[in-house]
């Protein structure tokens, strides 16, 4: 690893007065973004009414329609397998913005554009959730939907990047919910659930990029099908959203496809593994329902000039560039991380982090640089307990801020394995080093206030649903995803794909082929009952969650579950771990130390292992 002591010398002064200003933002938000802030509030299809809501011109207008352009859009949500259609529970009505959302985009060479053609930069964060076993965004056990977008908004970032899986798209219920603290959410399915994120964020002036971050919510996958989520289904989905948002324009974009990586490639020919081909029939198929969505096209990992990051290589899109009917809505993405996520040639060269920037310009940044296209760095992050990570965070913000690049951080969530989120453990409190890390992006915010969830209105019939996975991809199906140089272990820590950019992420049992169950516990122990679930393995490790329901007054709990291949602990969340003997032993900590009567708290590990238990007899006690 390269040195970086001297360059980060020469930031001293600059990293101390952001510091300070972030220590402010902390002292300001943690008030305002505390538990007892009020839940968000619900809402059903479409979101955002019609064009006649608002006066075009007025604030609300701004907030809710986009500037010169109307649509209607149709509610789509029918239930799974064809049944006749149900009411969605009541819409919530148009919020006035506290700052107005950016209305629908566009691009115009490398910039990205309002309608009137000013430049604007999306500022992103990832909130993950929807995309695993839980189909709802994780925290919300522990806080409201309000307080953490308001805490998101608070610290100057203007964009929800929302990871989703099919599979939770056709599901019934969400789990892992604090009804206390989030009533207006309760009973929800996970699509209702996304349109109640939507709608709250819009009313704290934050748009919303949906990225479709793996098929099922058990695992990422190479390509963008799998046997049970083929092709058809990728794109049908796509299509039912962008149609049910249609009239939506804080939704400003789809990011099609987490991470490809492994077999995929870019321009190859081959229909089956050809992502920018992929990209292009999905592309032109969600601008036919929606013409007005910015198209988020990620890269893969093995370009002509050698393997990156997951979904990180775009060199060759210059030469191979996405073409899409409607002109002007493409913006690439790719993802970047730093050595303790894996230690990439570069960041063992001679003159590293000088070196970065001509990496990061001959992957994907001359895209903006030669103004060929938009650039959105799609995922980046890192805990900062390294000096090489230190000199790599405060690299790509000053690289970023000189280019103008857009990005999407990686993440809100506390609970990315390997990243660490931008609030600690508890849900509330910033990461005042982070924050002043990428002040120079998002400055040093102010405090927002969570505001009460507004009044519903009626909502229509749902018309269409989330396409049911069927057994057999439209074409060749690749092999099993085996982790590659280049990967990053995150979100629900271990959230990604291990290997080369981010491993997946878990799921809940799918409409047409079950996900193997999770494994009761026999009888609880006492008032305490748990599951335990396989997230995702991989030959290095394995991430596992437990669900500890409490069914009395019980303070505190400890799990234990024998495991002869684990050597160590990577992470954990909600519960302290260590390996002994042979045996994994969980305990309860932080904020999921205790579980108040009726809650059922979920919390997981990240496990250093030659392989996974699949389904280990466990232990459950009682602890003071």
């Amino acid at each position: 690893m390269g040195r970086s002591s001297g360059r980060r010398g020469r930031r001293v002064r600059a990293c101390v007065v952001a510091l300070a200003a972030a220590v402010l933002l902390v002292l300001g938000t943690v008030g305002t973004s505390s538990l007892s802030a009020l839940p968000a509030s619900a809402s059903a299809q479409p979101i955002g009414g019609s064009a006649s809501d608002a006066e075009p011109g007025s604030a609300e207008a701004s907030a809710v329609l986009p500037s010169g352009v109307m649509h209607s859009g149709s509610a789509t949500s029918d239930p799974i397998g064809g049944a006749a259609a149900t009411p969605l529970p009541a819409e919530v009505a148009p919020v006035v913005a506290e700052r107005p959302v950016s209305g629908w985009l566009h691009t115009d060479g490398a910039t990205i554009e309002t309608a009137d053609g000013s430049p604007y930069v999306i500022k992103a964060i990832s909130w993950f959730g929807l995309e695993t076993g839980n189909c709802a965004p994780h925290g919300l056990w522990s806080i409201s939907l309000d307080s953490g977008l308001a805490q998101i908004a608070s610290m100057g970032f203007n964009t929800i990047r929302l990871p989703y899986s099919n599979e939770c798209l056709a599901q019934s219920a969400s789990s892992s919910i604090n009804e206390a603290a989030n009533p207006t959410l309760a009973g929800l399915s996970p699509l209702q659930l996304m349109d109640a994120v939507i709608q709250g964020a819009k009313s704290y002036g934050l748009n919303v990029i949906l990225d479709r971050h793996r098929p099922d919510s058990g695992a990422q996958s190479e390509l963008w099908y799998t046997d049970r989520y083929p092709e058809a289904t990728w794109i049908a989905d796509w299509v039912m959203l962008a149609e049910r948002y249609a009239a939506e324009p804080a939704v400003i974009g789809v990011d099609l496809h987490n991470e490809p990586h492994g077999t995929a490639c870019w321009g190859c020919g081959d229909p089956s593994t050809d992502w920018q081909a992929a990209a292009e029939r999905a592309g032109d198929a969600v601008l036919a329902a929606n013409p007005n969505l910015l198209i988020v096209v990620e890269g893969v990992e093995k370009q002509s000039t050698g393997s990156t990051w997951w979904g990180g290589g775009l060199a060759d899109a210059g030469d191979a560039p996405v073409s899409l009917d409607v002109a002007d809505r493409v913006v690439y993405s790719p993802h970047d991380y730093p050595a303790s996520i894996y230690a990439q040639t570069w960041f063992s060269a001679s003159d590293y982090p000088a070196n970065l920037r001509e990496v990061w310009s001959s992957n994907w940044g001359y895209l903006a640089e030669q103004n060929i296209a938009p650039v959105l760095l799609g995922e980046f992050g890192s805990k900062v307990e390294t000096e090489s990570d230190r000199a790599w965070f405060e690299s790509i913000v000053s690289y970023l801020s000189d280019t103008g690049i857009s990005f999407a951080y990686w993440s809100f969530n506390p609970n990315s394995g390997d990243t660490g989120g931008i609030v600690k453990d508890d849900w509330v409190t910033p990461q005042a080093d982070k924050l002043a890390l990428l002040a120079p992006l998002i400055g040093t915010g102010s405090a927002v206030e969570p505001h009460a969830p507004a009044a519903p209105a009626p909502a229509p019939a749902p018309t269409t649903a989330p396409a049911t996975p069927v057994p057999a991809p439209p074409v060749s199906p690749s092999p099993t995803a085996v982790p590659s140089p280049g990967g990053r272990i995150g979100g629900a820590a271990g959230e990604g794909n291990p290997g080369p950019a981010k491993p997946a992420v878990p799921t809940l049992p799918g409409p047409s082929a079950p996900s193997t169950p999770s494994v009761p516990d026999a009888g609880g122990a006492g008032q305490l009952a748990a599951e335990w679930d396989l997230q995702s393995e991989w030959p290095a490790g394995y991430v596992a969650e437990v669900s500890i329901s409490n069914s009395g007054g019980a303070a505190g709990w400890s799990i234990s579950w024998p495991d002869a291949n684990a050597t160590s602990i990577v992470n954990a969340w909600g519960m302290a771990c260590a390996v002994k003997d042979k045996t994994v032993t969980c305990t309860g900590a932080d904020w999921g130390r205790y579980i108040a009567p009726g809650q059922t708290l979920t919390a997981g590990v990240q496990v250093a292992a030659t392989s996974a238990p699949k389904s280990p007899a466990f232990s459950l006690t009682t602890t003071n």
